[in-house]
Parts: structure tokens; C-alpha cells; sequence
């Protein structure tokens, strides 16, 4: 379903340097990392906001360059800016922007403005931003897309909606026939929802690959830092030490094995994440010690 191969991009001072990974369908895949890692970034290259400096984004087996309006048409796509007519009401913008969708419906978008508790009557411009966000997940749904690609949305949501949402995505994939590509800075969402993984970190994938492959390959070892010392140093990515014990985060290997005084745990995508910044701010402290 998606494919992307070397994908290079600069803006400014910031470039996704050499971004791969397939995603079959039937999957969601979560897109994690710090602000500032690339997750946006990538985003707008799959959903043909920006074309790759270099390497191939293929979507349905077809390139942007080529096919820009048959893939197009079967996205669903939810970001943070605002794309719809501030001054039509919530109907009229689905009349508009539905000319451009083979797949749209009008009657499942006034369905899904109903059930989400949004008035078709009500401009667009005048809506909250969890609004406006609940009214593109409508609009895109309303479209039958293959693909939904969605930034950032949950953290704008109720609690409520939030947890509809997350279902909504799950029923959505049911047929294994259409995936889903979610940015978030909600690392519970990826942990509970998401079957495919993609970590960026400063403009690269460090993972990408499925969340049983990630579970699989790292460990969170907890106990005295003595021991966990004794692991092969090269496994140890980051560790924390505390008064009553240490934690780290490690390289795990299929046969591996730990001292009985220690607990390995499979991390979740948030601990990953702070073990990661860990290794990141050590790296500035020593660029400072050499700077001075």
C-alpha cells in the first residue's frame, strides 16, 4: 500500500534523510518521536503536500509524479491546518470538496456530522479546533478511502470522542483492505492501537516494522546498575540510575538470557522514547565538554 524508498527532504535547516519502509494494508501504523523528528514532515510526503528532494514515494503502486489525482482520490486526510471554506457551513463544504472524490457520500458525512455532534448548518471558520479536526475525520471517512492519513488529531478530542475515535480506526482496517497512518504525540494511542511502528528521530527511522518486531527487539532490564553493567555494552542504548536501582533501555536478542535478579520487559513506545532523549542530551552535554 505504501512504499517509500530513500526519501530525502530539506526545509531550512531541517531534512528527512533517507526514509524507507513498506506498510501492507490492513495495518495502523503510528508515527512517533520528539517535536521537531520529522513526523509531519513525512506526513506531507505521503499525503503529496511535498514531493521527496530525492527516492520514491509510491502510494497504490503509483508515484505523486504521475498519478497525483488517482491517488488523491483515495486518501483520507486529516491535518492540523485548516483546509476546508471558513465562510460555507459544514454541508456545503462536503458539496464543495466532494466534486473532487469519486468515493464521497453525502449522506454518511450528514451521518457522521450527526453521530460526532456537529451542526451541518454551522461555518466551518466558526468551529473549536477539536471541531474542525472531528469534521475532516468525517469528511474523509464520508470519501470511502483506502488510506487515512491523520496528524496529530486525538490530542484535540475529548476523552469521549477520543475513545470512538480509536474504534472508529479499528472498524475502519476490519476488511484488511485499507490502512491507517496516525502522527501522535500520545504514546498510549501507538501502545493500544497501532500494529506497525515508524520512530523518527532527527529526520531518520531508527524503527520501522511491525509493534510484535519492536517488542521483541528491546528490552526494558530493571534492577542494580551493577548488573544490568554486565550486559554487552553495545546492547545497552540508555540506562537510568536511581537510589533504590537502575533501569535501561536495551538491545534484546531472540535467545537471550538474564541474570534472575533482573526483569526484562518489552518497552512500551513512550519509554522507548525517554530512554532515546536520554542518549540525546548526553551527546549534548558532551559536545558542550569538547566546545569548552
Amino acid at each position: 500500500m505504501i512504499q517509500l524508498e530513500n526519501v530525502c527532504k530539506k526545509l531550512g535547516t531541517f531534512e528527512l534523510k533517507d526514509v524507507s519502509f513498506t506498510l501492507p494494508a490492513g495495518y495502523i501504523c503510528g508515527i512517533a518521536g520528539r517535536n521537531g523528528a520529522g513526523k509531519t514532515t513525512l506526513l506531507h510526503l505521503l499525503s503529496g503536500l511535498y514531493q521527496p528532494d530525492s527516492g520514491a514515494v509510491m502510494i497504490f503502486d503509483s508515484r505523486y509524479d504521475t498519478q497525483e489525482k488517482q491517488i488523491h482520490d483515495s486518501l483520507g486526510v486529516v491535518l492540523n491546518e485548516d483546509l476546508m471554506m471558513k465562510h460555507l457551513n459544514l454541508e456545503k463544504n462536503g458539496d464543495y470538496f466532494g466534486t473532487y472524490y469519486s468515493g464521497y457520500q453525502k449522506e454518511q458525512l450528514l451521518s457522521y456530522l450527526k453521530q460526532f455532534g456537529l451542526e451541518k448548518n454551522r461555518k466551518f471558520g466558526k468551529l473549536s479546533k477539536g471541531e474542525k479536526l472531528k469534521y475532516q475525520f468525517a469528511f474523509a471517512l464520508s470519501c470511502n478511502p483506502k488510506l487515512l492519513i491523520l496528524d496529530e488529531p486525538t490530542a484535540n478530542f475529548d476523552v469521549e470522542f477520543r475513545k470512538d475515535f480509536l474504534k472508529l480506526l479499528q472498524e475502519f482496517i476490519a476488511d484488511g483492505q485499507k490502512s491507517v497512518v496516525l502522527a501522535t504525540h500520545l504514546m498510549e494511542d501507538i501502545d493500544r492501537l497501532a500494529d506497525y511502528l515508524i520512530y523518527m528521530e532527527d529526520g531518520r527511522s531508527i524503527f520501522a516494522g511491525q509493534m510484535e518486531d519492536f517488542r521483541e527487539q528491546y528490552r526494558i532490564v530493571s534492577g542494580e546498575a551493577y548488573k544490568i553493567k554486565l550486559l554487552d555494552r553495545e546492547d545497552i542504548i540508555a540506562m537510568e540510575q536511581k537510589k533504590y536501582g537502575a533501569k535501561a533501555l536495551v538491545r534484546h536478542h531472540g535467545y537471550q538470557h538474564y541474570d534472575t535478579e533482573l526483569t526484562a520487559v518489552p518497552p512500551t513506545v513512550e519509554e522507548f522514547m525517554y530512554f532515546l532523549s536520554k542518549t540525546k542530551t548526553a551527546e549534548r552535554r558532551n559536545h558542550e565538554k569538547v566546545i569548552h
